[in-house]
């Protein structure tokens, strides 16, 4: 399948569904020091989400974000990791642990693709760690030295139901409840479960991933909980286990992903109870050279100048201003310069006359 022929690749980006953390918000579980989140209930629009994983990574946007939960941080700092697990289908989830929360409004889908090409585009050389991963649509993307580490990453449902009954499984230490081992609703939610403990699992073993010089992004979309609500209802018995066992397997995952990159990650939650419109993805690699394109065009145009623009502009700018003065005032001391006494060249000519 075109899911495996994408391993070739080592970047990766996960997508895993979760319940809401009190309706539809924004949670930060763990943020280093210099990545300054704001206690308040200042809301923030779903499609502000990549533009704030941008800003907390260190990366520039297009429009500024006027957003007051998120201060300006140290210039030469950024995080290692940034980390977005996407949660569906919840009206609550508790996450006490947590840095900040905000309300999320105009909860429409999103994705970090455009971050995620940033990160490729700047550190190309590093392969960064991009993670792009949908168990319930058996969807995956790895680029460069990922696809050493993530090889024995269970990607499709049959992969993920066969971990289970293997050794290390999460069914030997969750307390399952009300929750079957035979129903389809179950299974794909403690599957997704299980993919969250390999993935910590697998950068305990590769250390040396979270201590490189670029950064790695992973972004979570998990859907079992929608399953279940679907299958037993949001006030049955099961899908108030499955919330309890995954707040606190949220909260473990953050800790251990905090730690591994040495206190130096972004881990953020955002819980919607459903998406106001269906998103659509397409099967991609990253390494296209395919300019974005302008939604707003009905041509398919690639925008007027890339996220690098202003940089670019300012270096250019400033070198052309610096050039010209420093032309302007050598040309200045040569015009008022005597030949007779400022140029070695001239005095050594009229030494020579005189001697001559």
């Amino acid at each position: 399948s075109s899911l495996r022929g994408s391993r070739d690749c080592s970047l990766f980006h996960l997508h895993l569904s979760f319940p809401g953390v009190n309706g539809d918000s924004l949670t930060i579980l763990q943020s280093p020091d210099y990545v300054s989140f704001q206690k308040g209930d200042w809301p923030i629009s779903g499609e502000k989400i990549p533009d704030l994983v941008a800003l907390t990574m260190g990366f520039s946007v297009k429009e500024d974000l006027s957003w007051p939960g998120l201060k300006a941080g140290p210039l030469f700092q950024r995080p290692r990791a940034n980390v977005l697990v996407v949660v569906r289908g919840a009206d609550s989830l508790a996450l006490p642990q947590s840095v900040a929360s905000y309300p999320l409004e105009n909860p429409v889908p999103f994705t970090l693709d455009s971050v995620a090409e940033t990160v490729h585009s700047l550190f190309a050389e590093d392969t960064p760690v991009v993670l792009q991963l949908a168990p319930s649509e058996e969807r995956l993307y790895m680029l460069g030295k990922a696809n050493a580490v993530f090889e024995e990453l269970p990607v499709t449902l049959q992969q993920i139901r066969a971990r289970l009954s293997q050794d290390g499984s999460v069914l030997a230490s969750l307390p399952l409840n009300s929750l079957s081992r035979n129903a389809e609703a179950d299974l794909l939610f403690l599957s997704e479960v299980q993919v969250l403990h390999d993935i910590t699992a697998l950068l305990q073993r590769h250390r040396h991933l979270a201590k490189d010089h670029s950064p790695d992004l992973y972004s979570l979309e998990l859907s079992g909980l929608e399953e279940l609500i679907r299958r037993y209802g949001a006030d049955s018995q099961q899908y108030r286990d499955a919330t309890a066992i995954l707040a606190s397997v949220l909260i473990k995952f953050a800790e251990d992903v905090y730690g591994l990159y040495g206190n130096s990650a972004v881990v953020e939650v955002v819980t919607v109870k459903r998406f106001e419109a269906p998103l659509t993805r397409k099967s991609r690699s990253i390494l296209e050279s395919k300019q974005i394109g302008n939604p707003d065009s009905p041509f398919n145009l690639a925008y007027k100048y890339n996220l690098n623009y202003a940089v670019v502009f300012n270096i250019v700018l400033w070198l052309m201003i610096a050039l010209a003065l420093a032309v302007i005032a050598t040309s200045y001391v040569m015009w008022n310069m005597d030949p007779g006494y400022d140029s070695i060249i001239y005095r050594m000519t009229n030494q020579k006359i005189r001697m001559d």
